[in-house]
């Protein structure tokens, strides 16, 4: 029996717009200083990396390595965070698997059959839960004992990591999800006085519409809300058709990734949408319940997809002019 490994890949011609977007990324990284900061972004363990460890392995300053990182982002290759008074870059989902072989990196498997190829040994995964988990405690000091971030770090981990395809983004991923389930926690702990409102938008598989939800709203209201979505049976990624429909009104999805609904989320919240999940989400007094019943757009085509996203970009500008009118 031949293996299945030699047999050649099914290759697909792109289509014009695909060419299109592709050609705009790759004349970006065509750049050797955005070449190599994207290959530091994509090796480095903790997933992510802020613009000092960035800026100390050049001789430019850290003013034109951030311009250098706009245009990466820019170009959906990596996605930025700002946290206290630094930025945090991390690659988008797809940037792996496009830049692979340039790099020299293996991109993320995403069948059964080679998984074994990216699966990382537990010692490599200790290490980087270890390095993520001191971060996130410096970061929460004062607020949570280390014990505590630990202990949110290991869940989140599993949590992704059950219905994760896209292993190689994991480390990053995890960091991103517990730091905010550590900040929803301290606000529904009283540690942490929250001084905009929080929308929690919530959806079966958090891959169509509280993403979409969620989008609209960040791109509305900015700093004045703080938005976030989650899934009671997450996926492991965001629907292509989703992302395109949202890019098309310039809403950017490129870094979004479907996530477990967690208790604290919801606690924390201040305004929580559902979006046909049922009873799945839990009930707490003295938070304002709204239900939206929208048709669910993943794998759907794109001109249904087109017509949903737009009836929640409605609704989402109504919850927004309420929540954003002064009282």
């Amino acid at each position: 029996m031949s293996n299945p490994s030699l047999r050649p890949s099914v290759m697909m011609p792109l289509s014009r717009e695909d060419a299109e977007r592709r050609a705009a990324q790759l004349g970006v990284v065509a750049d050797p200083t955005r070449l190599r900061l994207m290959s530091l972004v994509l090796t480095h363990p903790a997933g992510e990396a802020s613009v000092g460890q960035l800026a100390a392995e050049f001789t430019q300053s850290p003013t034109a390595i951030s311009q250098q990182l706009r245009l990466l982002c820019e170009a959906d290759l990596l996605t930025r965070e700002r946290r206290q008074s630094s930025s945090y870059y991390r690659p988008t989902h797809h940037a792996v698997e496009q830049l692979a072989t340039l790099l020299g990196v293996e991109p993320p498997e995403q069948g059964p059959a080679r998984e074994s190829t990216v699966d990382l040994s537990a010692a490599v995964v200790d290490r980087q839960l270890e390095r993520i988990s001191d971060q996130l405690a410096t970061r929460f000091t004062g607020v949570f004992s280390p014990a505590t971030v630990r202990r949110y770090v290991g869940e989140s981990y599993t949590m992704l990591a059950d219905r994760s395809r896209v292993r190689r983004f994991l480390p990053s991923l995890t960091a991103s999800f517990a730091a905010e389930r550590l900040a929803a926690l301290a606000k529904a702990q009283g540690k942490a006085r929250g001084s905009v409102p929080e929308v929690l938008f919530v959806c079966v598989r958090n891959a169509g519409r509280s993403q979409m939800a969620a989008g609209f709203l960040n791109q509305l209201a900015g700093d004045r809300v703080l938005v976030r979505s989650a899934g009671s049976l997450p996926v492991a990624l965001v629907d292509a058709n989703v992302v395109t429909a949202m890019d098309e009104v310039g809403v950017h999805l490129g870094g979004a990734y479907p996530k477990p609904l967690s208790d604290e989320i919801v606690r924390a919240a201040d305004v929580v949408v559902t979006m046909g999940c049922g009873d799945a989400c839990p009930v707490y007094p003295g938070k304002r319940y709204l239900d939206w019943p929208v048709e669910d757009p993943e794998n759907r085509p794109l001109p249904v997809v087109r017509r949903i996203r737009d009836e929640i970009d409605q609704q989402v500008r109504d919850l927004a002019a309420e929540l954003l009118t002064p009282a």
